[in-house]
């Protein structure tokens, strides 16, 4: 009877250890895995994942970001989730704390982390641009627009330059309500110098800088909003800079009236005293007009072969092109012929 309460006893104290056992690994996995890792940033984090990056070398960024304080944990998370083989390649934004499960959801693709879409329009100027990040985001639109021309912030993007309008990709973005102008920008900013990486060498045989090729789309995105006759525009304005013609484009006008509450061009405003002024001065603007999009660099750097050197609107949303003048007055007349028919 007595070795029987002795084992009863033995027994009882191990099944008390294994509870205290099994409350102890709980609270090691609660805390360990459970409580949000704390960021030591004011500002949100950017972290990119690149097609073909490992485990390890994911772990590793992540670590030295300091998004995670331990990478076996991390590692334990992706195992647990089995989630090796699921983290998905992209750009992510941390704005707040997160434990390693649910950092592991958000790399995997399974949970949109509070990011909101946003598509920013090709063409789009600086003003237009902050108003619209202002609606959406509530950002400082004055705050956006003095970065712009920030000549130390410019500087801290790797760029001189006098203003930020042309180097802002405008493309389908995910943004935190967090992200402030300084983030917004530098996202942008990143964005057209990866996209003009390996332009590098077509630029160099039009012996034309980043700037001359992000003036010059800049115009042609500003001239139509038909993508599939940038490439006859931009054949335009090539021709015309080759043979040291005034580009005469009418967006480099509209540009030197935009914040005029009418935005008519008007006959006077062709004599208006700027650089920008292309009715007057010959060669490219010194800056880019607005933020030009993928298609229209693209254009700027594979222009359409034609001798074409005008062309006008043709009522319809696309253009009407001409080789001689004659040949373009005649275009001019049709124009204004559907200019009377709409009245």
């Amino acid at each position: 009877m007595k070795k029987l309460f002795n084992k009863i006893f033995v027994t009882k104290n191990e099944f008390y250890l294994l509870i205290v056992w099994i409350f102890f690994v709980i609270a090691v996995l609660f805390f360990a895995f459970i409580i949000p890792n704390k960021f030591s940033f004011s500002n949100p984090i950017e972290f990119e994942i690149k097609e073909g990056d490992t485990l390890e070398k994911i772990t590793d960024s992540l670590y030295s970001k300091k998004i995670i304080p331990n990478k076996l944990n991390f590692r334990i998370a992706v195992f647990l989730k089995g989630a090796d083989k699921k983290i998905k390649a992209g750009e992510y934004i941390f704005d707040k704390s997160l434990n390693y499960f649910q950092l592991v959801e958000i790399l995997s693709g399974n949970v949109k982390y509070s990011q909101k879409k946003i598509t920013i329009p090709e063409g789009v100027d600086q003003f237009q641009l902050a108003s619209l990040l202002k609606n959406e985001l509530g950002i400082d639109s004055t705050e956006f627009i003095g970065l712009s021309k920030s000549k130390s912030f410019i500087f801290s993007l790797g760029l001189e330059v006098e203003n930020l309008e042309g180097y802002l990709l405008p493309e389908t973005y995910f943004f935190t309500s967090s992200m402030n102008s300084q983030n917004i920008l530098k996202k942008l900013s990143k964005e057209m110098k990866k996209f003009l990486e390996d332009k590098k060498e077509r630029m160099k045989q039009l012996k034309i800088n980043e700037h001359q090729l992000l003036t010059l789309a800049s115009i042609i995105d500003a001239e139509s909003n038909n993508f599939d006759e940038f490439a006859k525009i931009s054949a335009v304005y090539h021709n015309r800079l080759r043979i040291g013609m005034p580009l005469q484009a009418d967006p480099t006008i509209s540009f030197l009236i935009r914040e005029r509450k009418n935005k008519t061009i008007y006959k006077k405003d062709l004599s208006i005293e700027s650089k920008y002024n292309t009715y007057k001065y010959v060669g490219l603007p010194p800056s880019p007009i607005n933020n030009p999009g993928k298609q229209a660099i693209l254009a700027a750097l594979y222009p359409e072969k034609n001798n074409y050197l005008y062309f006008v609107a043709d009522g319809n949303g696309s253009h009407l092109f001409a080789a001689t003048y004659n040949e373009h007055l005649q275009n001019v007349i049709k124009y204004r012929q559907w200019l009377r028919s709409q009245n």
